[in-house]
């Protein structure tokens, strides 16, 4: 229990980074988080599944990752909810050796993804099913984040992964081969979202909404044309990534409103874990997963 008049501390958990992970950089470069009088713990965990479990026993607070981890834990009788989305849909890239010419060339292959059932690794196993390779034509490989998996396939231990900027292009300028982006075959899938229990929610209101208005003022300070070069200086220090390429990204967020969770694209969220976990029965509402009160309240106050 936090001690009375002390500055309430919340610990947050993400998987790896990257330019999603930009509002978080501005947040602690500007003590954003300080002035609405909360502190954050980061923790870069690395796995998917590790995360998970650690943010449904307790041991994180809230947590970034995709959707459908929130959809997996409930289903599996935790009581996390979507706060609010977190990361407008990154467009990851297919990335393979420069020797995979066609998704076809991936069959009997190793793939690097992060956990083999979670994730963008759902999206990945149904891209390649449409493409003709079903489950078993090739290899999941349970690396790791995104630089883990960047150095399994410069290192050949793995053919192809799914990547975020920088590292996807950083591979691409060193001869490997894009197949394809998510963001060209699964245009409306949601981008990563920030989560919680609804247990710690309820106990820790006011360090939430604090969370929430620091995020919601970090995006605002990004957004801002006048800060471009100030946040562009901010990626060095935790990216391998040029300036041409932040610029690019910064272009491409700064155009494009607050991200948001909608109905709709968590419906397909559900539906893509139905498919995954082999779940019978009729999909469950999003309501059950997704609470946005807590943001709507910030929101409302602005």
């Amino acid at each position: 229990m936090a001690i009375a008049g002390a500055t309430p501390t919340v610990r947050f958990a993400l998987i790896s980074e990257g330019v999603y992970s930009w509002p978080l950089y501005v947040a602690q470069a500007h003590d954003l988080f300080a002035r609405e009088g909360v502190a954050v713990d980061v923790t870069i965990t690395g796995s998917s599944t590790q995360q998970l479990a650690k943010l449904t026993s307790g041991e994180y607070d809230i947590g970034m990752q995709q959707s459908d981890h929130v959809v997996r834990g409930v289903e599996r009788g935790s009581d996390l909810f979507i706060i609010m989305a977190h990361a407008l849909a990154p467009e990851l890239t297919l990335v393979a050796a420069p020797e995979i010419k066609t998704v076809d060339d991936l069959r009997g292959r190793d793939i690097a993804v992060d956990g083999a059932r979670t994730g963008y690794a759902l999206l990945l196993r149904k891209l390649l099913a449409d493409k003709g390779l079903a489950d078993g034509a090739y290899t999941f490989k349970e690396i790791g984040g995104s630089q883990e998996r960047f150095d399994s396939l410069k290192s050949g231990a793995t053919v192809a992964s799914l990547l975020n900027p920088p590292f996807d292009r950083n591979l691409q300028a060193a001869g490997f081969r894009s197949l394809g982006t998510t963001a060209r075959y699964f245009p409306t899938y949601p981008g990563s979202i920030a989560a919680a229990r609804r247990s710690w929610a309820v106990r820790n209101e006011q360090a939430l909404l604090a969370y929430i208005r620091a995020f919601l003022a970090a995006y605002a300070w990004l957004q801002d044309q006048a800060n471009k070069e100030a946040a562009i200086k901010l990626l060095p220090a935790r990216l391998n990534i040029d300036r041409a390429t932040a610029s690019e990204a910064y272009d491409q967020i700064a155009a494009q409103p607050l991200p948001e969770i909608k109905t709709a694209g968590l419906r397909q969220v559900i539906a893509v874990v139905w498919a995954s976990e082999g779940k019978q029965g009729p999909q469950e509402e999003p309501e059950k997963y997704m609470d946005l009160s807590y943001l709507n309240q910030v929101l409302s106050a602005r």
